[in-house]
């Protein structure tokens, strides 16, 4: 079970609760203004991630080797496309769990990723063999 989802709401009437205790009404309206402005930081990184990965080709990333040394179990779909500049080429149905997606680089070597309620739970990196031509050709 997520305990964000009780949690947060919680600490949400708790603060609404400890600010009309301590200021009254002008208590309840400095918390609301807390937590607008809270949700206006939130919403303008989300914009600022999107405008960046706008820029690139869908699935792309400069180094899948190095967004594999940079990836850490537990972070969210947003951080790693704010490390990686790209939306994710998504290889999962749409709506289902896990959702996975995939990043590769200019060499074909690609890392893809499994998100389980939005948080990172397991990648894995897959390089082209050394004699292996990365376009196909012959």
């Amino acid at each position: 079970m997520n305990l964000r989802k009780i949690f947060i709401p919680l600490g949400i009437v708790a603060l609404a609760i400890a600010g009309y205790r301590a200021y009254g009404l002008q208590g309840i309206l400095t918390v609301s203004g807390g937590l607008v402005m809270w949700g206006l930081l939130h919403y303008t990184r989300l914009m600022n991630v999107m405008q960046k990965a706008r820029n690139n080709p869908i699935g792309y990333v400069g180094s899948a080797v190095m967004l594999n040394a940079r990836l850490k179990s537990g972070v969210n779909l947003m951080h790693v496309v704010a490390m990686t500049r790209a939306l994710g080429e998504q290889l999962s149905a749409e709506g289902q769990e896990p959702e996975v997606y995939r990043w590769t680089d200019g060499t074909q070597s690609h890392v893809t990723c499994e998100f389980v309620n939005g948080r990172l739970v397991r990648w894995n990196l897959v390089r082209p063999a050394p004699g292996e031509d990365p376009a196909g050709e012959s």
